[in-house]
């Protein structure tokens, strides 16, 4: 089952140029990117996604779809390696329309191509953008929140709380691979509770220790919507939890698979 989204309604493909890169903790930063073609981007907060495009090693630039449109990918996937951009899915952790700036935190890891610009990355350097929209869709009926979270999700959930309402109510489950990657500077509403939970073994599979947490935990009752992100197995697992173990409905639960452990992603 593919995960529900609110879409954008109008999109195009935006060119930016990298302004800053900032060490957020050992597995994180940020980078801000900007440039005057962001009054095109529709805002829609929460957990905004975008397709970030960015170059190749070696490559002299930036080559961008044309298309606006779902057919960018058969256009993207015609271009030969040697011009296509590499593209991934990340999160608007802020966005700063009165400067046309927006900023992406990244979850650095291994030596994924990804992780590989992360850490190279200068100013100036070219990156562009294509809005997917939003899948953190609270159900109006729901007395409080489920949030739960591995690393390559914690951007999207940190936005999540720091757009939330002074009312919520909401359990928080976050995964991150080492103490030092904690957030102690984490605001959030005072109806919410964040459970950190950092990894001890560095062999362990993401998603793993908040998988079992959530299933193990003491959860308050009454109607309640569940969001919940990253590795897939994770997303997959609890949202199987929540339905069978804790009697929520299906469409109360916003699900998605950000990645699959073992496997890169295309492009």
């Amino acid at each position: 089952m593919l995960p529900k989204v609110q879409k954008p309604d109008t999109r195009k493909m935006i060119t930016l140029e990298v302004l800053g890169r900032t060490t957020l903790s050992p597995h994180f930063v940020s980078v801000t990117l900007g440039g005057p073609e962001l009054a095109h981007l529709e805002p829609s907060g929460f957990d905004q996604g975008v397709r970030l495009f960015f170059p190749r090693e070696g490559q002299p630039g930036l080559r961008m779809p044309t298309l606006s449109s779902e057919a960018w990918l058969a256009e993207f996937m015609l271009l030969p390696k040697t011009r296509r951009p590499w593209v991934r899915n990340l999160t608007i952790r802020r966005f700063r329309p009165e400067r046309d700036e927006i900023d992406i935190e990244f979850a650095v890891h291994g030596d994924s191509p990804m992780s590989r610009w992360v850490r190279r990355v200068r100013p100036g350097d070219p990156a562009g953008i294509f809005d997917i929209g939003r899948t953190y869709l609270p159900a109006a009926h729901a007395r409080w929140q489920l949030l739960v979270a591995d690393e390559s999700a914690l951007p999207a959930t940190l936005s999540i709380l720091e757009q939330a309402p002074e009312t919520l109510t909401a359990q928080v489950f976050l995964e991150v691979p080492e103490a030092a990657d904690i957030r102690a500077d984490l605001a959030a509403p005072p109806g919410v509770r964040v459970h950190w939970l950092a990894r001890t073994d560095p062999h362990q599979r993401p998603g793993v220790l908040a998988l079992d947490t959530v299933r193990a935990a003491e959860l308050p009752p009454g109607p309640c919507y569940a969001w919940v992100a990253g590795e897939s197995k994770l997303a997959t697992g609890l949202r199987r939890h929540l339905v069978n173990d804790r009697g929520l409905a299906k469409p109360d639960i916003g699900f998605v698979g950000y990645w699959r452990h073992g496997r890169s992603s295309p492009g």
